[in-house]
């Protein structure tokens, strides 16, 4: 009977979820980047809205581990997704500003395979040279390379039919532009009047080895995968043990407005006591302290080994830029430094979710993991992981979560920031969430898990849902004061400032009155001296023009604001 009521109440609680969570087909049409793969902005053509999207099978590619590696490229319709067919595209391989291939292909379906066949050896000045093409010209699409046989799917790829470029590609890690020029679509001899180009990134890992000795003259050897540049500069600080390195970085907002995330892992020994498992870290870039959710601790992935995740985003960087202003623009080099923190004592719940249909079992399990010192009245940083069957990280979730409390009130909602691509992206299957939590007491926390990857692969998708008990917390920890938030026409008023239909005067004049009046709220600043509106930076316009158009969040506009309070362009009266 037990069995019975608890079989009901879990069905009853699926039901519940479904009608908390908006559940539809996933057609993604928003360009973003995925692991291995990146999805550019559409263009329009005739009335369809056009777009590329390049994906690298294995999709986490390390340097010296592969053979070889299909890099596809799918020409499609947002609106439908439905490919072209017929297409000849002119493909470009780039590293660091240098070109490593260049050449057309064709293909039938609106799905390009491409096979990579990296190779290091080049003695030609132009590394291009050295790249051999495998395929045979298309007799309808002059120049263009096509290999007749079967078409690839996903399954098929070890035997399907691709054309191949042997060269200089995948033999360094970082980050690698495929730039695609689309010359024909739907018939080999339509050739569009105006090429659509796109640009897309792609990441591929490399492995340095470096160790260090500790206060007991213990060798820790520590391994860094950068999926970025080379790394150099790495130190081991005896006082704190903190780890820290440097690469290059090019730190220009046009720049990193093409970033989607800087992705560093440090691999440790779970021997070394400083950095064993459920160990917490700050991080740091140039100095700024960076967001809990760019530091993932990941201690499944091996039995001997921790993994600490920096995972960086636009947002990150802006934020970064904002702090540090232009001064940090020409700095070309990213510092990176991680500091362990205090054990924690953590606690856990464990769930599997099922589908929406017919509430079966899908292989994808959840642990919600949080400190128990957190508690009522205070942020939690909740700590989310996505399990497959085989208890492997599911890479590239994209997720939502709904919060309730004991009475069934909504606490907190997040479906992304993002309406056109929705879910929280976890590309490591690790992420952390803070969630302010009222009140003592017993919360529920649902989850939807849409899918994987750019494509929303609904094979670990499905919901599923979670009791946990909140306490008191602890003293030590401050509680978290309410924040007004900034009212939405203030932003009308940065909107018409950067585009210059206000001049700097009333601008300052306005944010000046908001402040005095404290509709605005300032984190305490230091008070400069000297100045006037005329030295107001341009970045600091940059930056009301993305917070006027949400590209970044109330935090980053202050910290702009910050800057003109501490070099005296802004006066605030008490």
């Amino acid at each position: 009977m037990n069995s019975i009521s608890t079989l009901y109440n879990k069905f009853a609680l699926f039901i519940s979820i479904i009608g908390i969570f908006s559940i539809g087909a996933i057609l993604p049409d928003a360009f973003g980047h995925g692991l291995g793969g990146d999805q550019a902005e559409p263009l329009s053509f005739g009335d369809m809205e056009v777009t590329v999207r390049t994906q690298l099978s294995p999709s986490d590619i390390t340097v010296g581990e592969i053979d070889s590696a299909n890099m596809q490229v799918r020409f499609f319709d947002t609106l439908t997704d439905k490919n072209l067919e017929k297409v000849t595209y002119r493909i470009e391989v780039w590293q660091s500003g240098e070109l490593l291939a260049r050449n057309l292909f064709y293909d039938m379906d609106g799905r390009l395979d491409v096979k990579i066949k990296p190779q290091s050896s080049c003695n030609k000045d132009n590394l291009h040279e050295c790249s051999i093409y495998g395929g045979s010209q298309h007799v309808s699409a002059p120049g263009a390379l096509y290999v007749q046989g079967a078409s690839c799917t996903d399954e098929n790829l070890d035997i399907c039919a691709r054309p191949s470029i042997t060269g200089p590609i995948f033999v360094k890690g970082g980050l690698y532009k495929i730039r695609v020029d689309i010359e024909a679509a739907t018939s080999p001899r339509t050739v569009l009047a105006n090429l659509l180009s796109y640009e897309t990134f792609v990441s591929v890992a490399q492995e340095q080895n470096f160790s260090f000795q500790t206060a007991n003259a213990e060798e820790v050897p520590i391994v860094i995968k950068t999926y970025y540049d080379d790394v150099d500069n790495f130190k081991f600080d005896k006082s704190d043990n903190s780890i820290s390195f440097d690469m290059p970085f090019d730190w220009s907002p046009d720049y990193v407005n093409l970033v989607q995330v800087v992705h560093e892992e440090v691999r440790v020994p779970k021997t070394f006591a400083p950095y064993a498992e459920g160990k917490q870290f700050k991080g740091y870039v140039n100095g700024v302290e960076i967001d809990q959710r760019a530091l993932l601790n990941d201690p499944y992935s091996y039995d001997d080994t921790n993994i600490v995740h920096f995972l960086i985003t636009k947002n990150d960087l802006e934020k970064i830029n904002a702090s540090l202003g232009p001064s940090n623009y020409d700095k070309q080099k990213m510092d990176l430094k991680l500091v362990p923190l205090a054990e924690t004592s953590k606690s856990s719940t464990e769930f599997y979710l099922v589908d929406t249909k017919n509430y079966e079992k899908v292989p994808t399990t959840v642990n919600i993991a949080w400190d128990g010192k957190y508690g009522a009245n205070q942020e939690i940083p909740f700590e989310f992981t996505f399990f497959d069957e085989n208890r492997n990280l599911i890479k590239d979730v994209r997720y939502a979560y709904v919060v309730l409390d004991e009475f069934d009130k909504e606490i907190a909602r997040n479906d992304g920031d993002d309406p056109d691509n929705p879910g929280i992206m976890s590309i490591e299957g690790l992420d952390i969430q803070r969630i302010y939590v009222p009140s003592q007491g017993q919360i529920r926390v649902d989850i939807l898990v849409y899918g994987t990857g750019l494509d929303y692969d609904p094979t670990y998708a499905g919901i599923g849902s979670a009791i946990i008990e909140i306490g008191p917390g602890s003293t030590t920890i401050p509680s978290v004061p309410e924040k007004a938030p900034i009212p939405s026409w203030i932003k009308n008023n940065a909107e018409w400032w950067a585009a210059g239909q206000i001049d700097d005067d009333s601008f300052v004049q306005g944010i000046q009155y908001l402040i005095k009046e404290k509709i605005m709220k300032i984190p305490p600043t230091t008070q400069g001296t000297g100045g006037t509106t005329n030295n107001i930076p341009s970045w600091i316009k940059n930056n009301a023009e993305w917070w006027a158009a949400g590209q970044i969040d109330d935090d980053s506009f202050v910290q702009g604001i910050q800057y003109l309070i501490k070099e005296g362009i802004m006066k605030i009266q008490s």
